[in-house]
């Protein structure tokens, strides 16, 4: 594959660059660009900004918290974490296959002797633990597929920045995540460092260095810094609000977790929001629209959905799942 290299490490710019090439870059044949980001948290856009960080934590440390475009959960970034997107040209997204988009980069690690190997719905493991999540977004024709790396991240800042825990809690929440996440650098042969990981990752997956670097023009540069200012930087993107609600659904299935929050008047919605880390394809906007001024009934809730291509919006989780969430709760 043709690359894109982007030594940025300022994650509002980054953001803005994965969204800009899914938006307009429009290459005839699959790209990959392999980037960092300094310390920040990046948080799925169907999330609640509020939930998933520690604030007081991120302020006091110089921890950046951006929204993506994408789903998926909260992941921690910092310079021993490696990232990667593939812009792949797509006719139909309802062709899409989730394992057939990471399979490069699990061919590109099987090459340089790391034994990852593809788990659940998003992830990449070695020995059982996790080390890589994933997520994607099709607009216009093509895939972006992005996830990440865990090459040496720092696990201490990753569960104070993603959880907001009584303090006697946070050493019992590291050791959690350190029997959870692995790190790649315990895997890859001795001496590896993530600049060698990067350049090793770049040569296998641009065919042995066959395939040239894509450079982009000037005015294309500026393009990707407009974004980032205009939206990727903005308080309103990253932590946004919620609309006023009167109702409040949480559930778990086996494809994510999934929150609505619903303005209820005389048995209509007037104002609905979903969040949480499923992995939907696009925008949750025609849903919002095909359901507001509807009956809060879950029959009707059916029937809307059922007219919707819903896979591409909430990804493995079935109709009859979200439906099921508009019920009224009982205390």
């Amino acid at each position: 594959m043709r690359y894109i290299t982007n030594l940025e490490t300022d994650a509002t710019y980054n953001i803005a660059m994965d969204a800009w090439l899914l938006n307009t870059l429009q290459p005839k044949e699959a790209i990959f660009v392999i980037w960092q980001n300094r310390k920040a948290v990046i948080v799925g856009q169907n999330q609640n900004t509020f939930a998933e960080v520690n604030q007081e934590y991120v302020e006091a440390n110089d921890i950046q918290v951006v929204r993506l475009v994408t789903g998926g959960g909260a992941v921690f970034h910092d310079l021993g974490n490696l990232n990667f997107t593939f812009i792949v040209p797509v006719a139909n997204s309802a062709t899409v296959n989730f394992k057939k988009f990471v399979e490069p980069m699990l061919r590109a690690l099987h090459a340089l002797n790391i034994p990852a190997e593809l788990s659940g719905r998003n992830d990449l493991m070695l020995d059982g633990k996790k080390i890589s999540g994933n997520a994607q977004r099709y607009a216009n024709g093509y895939l972006m597929h992005h996830g990440t790396l865990l090459f040496d991240s720092k696990i201490d800042d990753m569960v104070h920045s993603l959880n907001v825990a009584d303090e006697k809690f946070i050493s019992k929440a590291a050791k959690s995540v350190r029997s959870r996440v692995g790190m790649i650098k315990d895997y890859a042969p001795e001496g590896t460092t993530v600049k060698t990981f990067y350049d090793a990752l770049v040569y296998e997956l641009s065919n042995h260095g066959v395939d040239r670097e894509i450079i982009l023009t000037p005015e294309q540069l500026a393009e990707i810094k407009t974004l980032q200012e205009r939206q990727f930087s903005q308080w309103d993107w990253n932590y946004g609000k919620s609309p006023i609600s009167n109702f409040h659904n949480h559930a778990k299935f086996e494809g994510g977790i999934v929150d609505v929050y619903a303005q209820v008047e005389n048995g209509m919605i007037k104002a609905l929001r979903f969040e949480g880390d499923f992995l939907g394809l696009h925008d949750l906007a025609p849903v919002i629209t095909a359901l507001t001024g509807q009956l809060f009934n879950k029959k009707a809730i059916l029937v809307q959905l059922q007219a919707l291509p819903y896979r591409d919006y909430f990804g493995t989780i079935s109709i009859e799942e979200i439906a099921s969430l508009f019920v009224p709760i009982r205390e």
